[in-house]
This record gives structure tokens, C-alpha cells and sequence, in this order.
């Protein structure tokens, strides 16, 4: 269940208003001065890498930390639902959290080696811009109460950004409608967005979450 919660909240990173507009710049980037398809796969893969790499550095301190302080999981769950539920506010615009409103630019690509550190750069540059997701997926990395499990979390969180990529530098010549239609949007992609981390933030405090996950793969503590 959380896996499938941490792919959402990558894939709903993939769409955020300061990420969507930059895609056709990152997918020409990735294509060359060729506007090679094999080249443009390679490059995407690659990007996709660099960003995960940190991504999952970051999800194994989570399940270290979370391991580390398990004890205090009840204290933990309402502190990392209510972080949740602060991100999800901010999307709402309920409150103004700054950090979340942050951009960057693209910068040059000339091979899968720059991709890849393309791909770091942006997983640290562009955390303003997706913070309130990637803090959701961390603060279940931090619940999980393991390394592994940390790390495999915050990979799902990794292919559900990864995946949208890939499928983009693919098809970028008939997804301009598409982007037409997301930008068009926005205000209600940012409430649906908002509202599904205030469920998360919710089911994290009340334990509700744990309950589920324990229901879907049929074991129980």
C-alpha cells in the first residue's frame, strides 16, 4: 500500500506547476542536436538515474532514522502526518509555505555522463518545487522503520517521476495536448494534489495507513 502511495506522490511530482512547463525544455535537452530517439532514451534513462541515486540516498537515512527512533512510532506518526498535512495546506494555499514555490533552469546535456549528473543537480535544485511530495514520501520512509525499506520506498517514489519522463522524450511530438490541457488546469491540479496529501497526512496520524498497509499484504505486528 505505501509503495503504491509513494509511486502516486512521484508521478503527482511529475505534474507539479514548476515542473510540467520545463518538460519539453528537459526532453530536448535529452534528444541532442541529432534529435536522435536512441540518444534521447539513453539520456532520459540516464537523468533519471542521477535523480533517483539521491532520491534513494535520501530514503535510506529516512529508514535509518526511522529505525533508529522506532520506539517512538506513535510520536513519529502524528509529527510526520502533520508535516503532510502542512504540505498539503500549502497547496491549497491555506497557508503560504515559500519553500514549495521554487524553480530552476535547465542546463546543458551533451551525453548520458551529463544526464546523469543533470539528473543529481535537478534532485537538489528542483526540491523546492516537489518538497511537499518527497517530504511525504520520506516521513513513510522514517514510519517504515527499516533501511530496506526506506530505500525501496523511495525508489517506487523515483519510478513514479522516472516513468512519466521516459514515457515523454518517447512521445513529446503527441503530448502537446496533453501539456495544453495540464497547464490549462492547474488550480485544480494543485487542490486534487492538496487534498490527496492531507488524506495521506491524516492516515499517517490516526495510524489508519499502517492498518491498510497490514490489510493489503495480509500480515500483521
Amino acid at each position: 500500500m505505501e509503495y503504491i502511495v509513494t509511486f502516486l506522490e512521484g508521478i503527482i511530482s511529475f505534474i507539479s506547476p514548476c515542473m510540467l512547463p520545463m518538460l519539453p525544455v528537459y526532453v530536448s535537452l535529452f534528444a541532442g542536436e541529432n534529435n536522435s530517439r536512441k540518444t534521447s532514451i539513453l539520456n532520459a534513462v540516464s537523468f533519471i538515474s542521477g535523480f533517483s541515486l539521491v532520491f534513494v540516498l535520501l530514503g535510506l537515512f529516512a529508514g535509518f532514522l526511522g529505525s533508529f527512533i522506532s520506539k517512538y512510532r506513535i510520536a513519529l506518526n502524528i509529527i510526520c502526518g502533520a508535516a503532510v498535512i502542512l504540505f498539503g495546506l500549502s497547496y491549497l494555499d491555506v497557508i503560504h509555505i515559500p519553500f514549495f514555490k521554487g524553480h530552476h533552469k535547465a542546463g546543458k546535456i551533451t551525453g548520458a555522463f551529463s544526464s546523469f549528473i543533470f539528473g543529481v543537480i535537478f534532485s537538489i535544485s528542483h526540491t523546492p518545487c516537489i518538497g511537499a511530495f518527497l517530504g511525504s514520501a520520506l516521513a513513510l520512509a522514517a514510519q517504515s522503520s527499516g533501511v530496506l525499506k526506506g530505500v525501496s520506498l523511495l525508489l517506487s517514489y523515483s519510478l513514479g517521476m522516472g516513468i512519466p519522463f521516459l514515457v515523454s522524450a518517447l512521445l513529446i511530438n503527441k503530448l502537446s495536448n496533453v501539456l495544453k490541457a495540464v497547464t490549462k488546469h492547474y488550480k485544480i491540479i494543485n487542490k486534487v494534489c492538496g487534498l490527496f496529501l492531507i488524506i495521506v497526512g491524516l492516515a499517517m496520524m490516526t495510524g489508519l495507513l499502517h492498518q491498510l498497509i497490514h490489510i493489503f499484504c495480509g500480515c500483521s505486528h
